[in-house]
């Protein structure tokens, strides 16, 4: 929790994101906490009725007592879908921006900065994604019940008072021994939250890293120390969480505790007066015993609403954590202007649009699918002193100056360890130049990172990266299916896919896991393909590739002008004495320099 920003300020940041949906979802659960009030009154008629002659049936009261709860039947189904759709909106807005966050550090590189020096692995970025989110969620679920019991708490506050003002004034007495409680535990309340958060977290990012490094433990034959890892941490993660779940409880039940004894005692004080001339009837002890209850419950449950922000305070904290050690964000908006379209925002809890169609608000508009007809057609690419140096190394890349020209192929080389690499992640915006500028067209580019996208540059690293779904679902993205086969035929992988018996479902498993590293280079150029950049971008695609396959691979790739009016330009790193000969222009790199 950064300084600027207290629980309750984000809290309210979060309620204004859906307010129509919020004040909807109040407005049921007023009815909800409320519409139980009234058979209190209807109760003490109906004792009263028994004795009076004058008063209607008790058929009356008992057929409005039937109403009533027909009625709050009604309210609650109806809450609950305004109640779900609204916990689905603010733990959503909470990962999107969280995500959004950690997409924009340079490379979209998601290990980062956490607690103790320490980087997060992915794995371990679950943590924040699933426990952290949902408590968030819950927290902002709770604000609007807490609300409604809080003014049907004073309802019956009033109506106690006019039954008898001394005993109603003894019910504040759990509710200070309550907040004196919830003041002792705050510190501990945290304590033990952000130990049970880090010990889960530390349990998923193992999980992780042993799912992708499955083999090289099995080669290493570590499984046994790899399980004996994993079940320490797994008994430290069960003895923090039983610790922090038995310190809530503990809480939670004292809160209940006092306020049971409290209620014993005021009852207590109320059975000496009962029948006493001038003091309470029979109906008015029914109608006080009966909205004490409603008091006494919200004492109780303020008390473990506060402590559950406590908790929530801790995941917001953990959230902000990762957040700062991101470096400047490569969106087309920046912080600064975030910060001035919503100066006093937590990141967490920017308006973005999540697309979804929640109730009571307007639709979203879609972002349209990427049209190559709408690409900024690539005549010229300049680049001028493009430097970059990896933090306490003097590895990277210096001065680099280079044009490419519309439809040219130019191919980066030079020996392990030269910038080949480097200079493309740092052209494309992936790591953040440190000196130098890009030109497309002649007009520069200030943020490359939003820019080298398609329809105007796509990008394959040298191991490409897949999702653990189907190869149609690898290769479209979200877009449809218009091209897949011309991108398929011109990657060379047509052969391949003909020989798999599911074709396009074909599940290529954890990380494409299942394929040939020569055909993941394959599905990476389709995909590329499928979305007709005008800039082409490879890092040494073909590495994994036979002699053969590799020269099919290029020819296709070299003929796509020819049978289309689609016409890119290519910048790639590669050694293969074959395609530097086929080269237009070549950059030849040593220690971070051009030769």
């Amino acid at each position: 929790m950064t300084s600027a920003h207290s629980i309750w300020q984000i809290l309210g940041q979060m309620i204004r994101y859906a307010k129509r949906l919020y004040c909807a979802d109040t407005l049921l659960w007023l009815f909800i906490v409320g519409l139980p009030i009234l058979p209190g009154v209807l109760i003490r008629e109906f004792f009263n009725s028994l004795t009076q002659a004058s008063q209607p049936s008790p058929f009356f009261w008992i057929a409005l007592l039937i109403a009533v709860g027909i009625a709050r039947v009604v309210a609650i189904f109806t809450g609950r879908v305004t109640k779900t759709q609204h916990r689905f909106l603010m733990s959503n807005l909470v990962r999107h921006n969280l995500l959004k966050a950690l997409l924009n550090r340079p490379g979209a590189e998601l290990s980062c900065g956490g607690s103790m020096g320490k980087n997060t692995s992915p794995g371990e970025l679950l943590s924040y994604f699933r426990d952290d989110a949902s408590q968030i969620e819950d927290t902002v679920a709770g604000t609007n019940e807490i609300l409604a019991e809080a003014v049907f708490a004073i309802v019956s506050i009033g109506l106690l008072l006019s039954v008898n003002v001394m005993m109603t004034l003894l019910v504040f007495l759990p509710l200070c021994a309550i907040a004196l409680l919830v003041h002792q535990a705050e510190h501990r309340i945290k304590r033990y939250r952000q130990a049970s958060r880090q010990a889960t977290q530390q349990v998923t990012g193992f999980l992780g890293e042993l799912f992708t490094a499955a083999q090289a433990v099995k080669v290493a034959g570590a499984e046994e120390r790899m399980l004996n890892e994993l079940k320490a941490r797994c008994d430290r993660r069960r003895q923090l969480t039983i610790r922090d779940r038995v310190f809530a409880e503990t809480l939670e039940s004292g809160f209940e505790n006092i306020v049971s004894i409290g209620t014993a005692l005021i009852l207590l004080i109320a059975t000496q007066t009962l029948g006493t001339q001038g003091e309470l009837t029979v109906g008015d002890f029914a109608l006080f015993v009966y909205y004490l209850s409603f008091v006494t419950y919200f004492f109780a449950f303020l008390g473990g609403f506060f402590a559950f922000t406590q908790q929530s305070e801790v995941s917001f904290e953990r959230m902000a954590q990762l957040i700062n050690h991101s470096a400047q964000p490569h969106s087309q908006q920046s912080p600064s202007q975030q910060s001035q379209q919503h100066p006093q925002q937590h990141p967490l809890t920017y308006p973005h649009p999540l697309y979804l169609k929640p109730l009571l608000s307007a639709q979203p508009a879609l972002p349209p699918l990427n049209d190559p007809t709408q690409a900024q057609q690539l005549y010229e690419l300049s680049v001028t002193g493009l430097t970059y140096r990896y933090p306490h190394s003097t590895q990277g890349i210096h001065n680099i100056n280079f044009t490419i020209q519309r439809g040219s192929l130019t191919v980066i080389t030079g020996p392990i360890g030269s910038g080949k690499t480097t200079l493309l992640r740092v052209l494309l915006g992936l790591l953040p130049m440190q000196s130098g500028s890009v030109f497309w067209n002649g007009q520069r580019i200030h943020d490359p990172a939003s820019f080298f996208v398609p329809p105007q540059a796509a990008y394959t690293p040298q191991v490409p990266q897949l999702f653990s779904a189907s190869l149609r679902e690898n290769l479209l993205l979200g877009l449809s299916e218009c091209g897949l086969e011309h991108a398929i035929a011109t990657a060379a992988f047509d052969p391949d896919l003909a020989a798999m018996p599911h074709g396009l479902e074909t599940r290529v498993g954890t990380r494409g896991l299942r394929l040939s590293g020569g055909q993941k280079q394959r599905i990476a150029a389709a995909r590329m393909l499928i979305r007709q950049p005008e800039l082409l971008v490879f890092d040494d695609l073909s590495s994994a590739l036979d002699v053969e396959t590799e020269q099919r691979l290029w020819q296709k790739l070299f003929e796509i002008s020819l049978s289309s009016d689609y016409d890119p330009t290519y910048l790639v790193v590669s050694h293969r004495p074959k395609l530097l000969a086929h080269a237009d222009q070549i950059i030849e790199l040593k220690a971070g320099l051009r030769m």
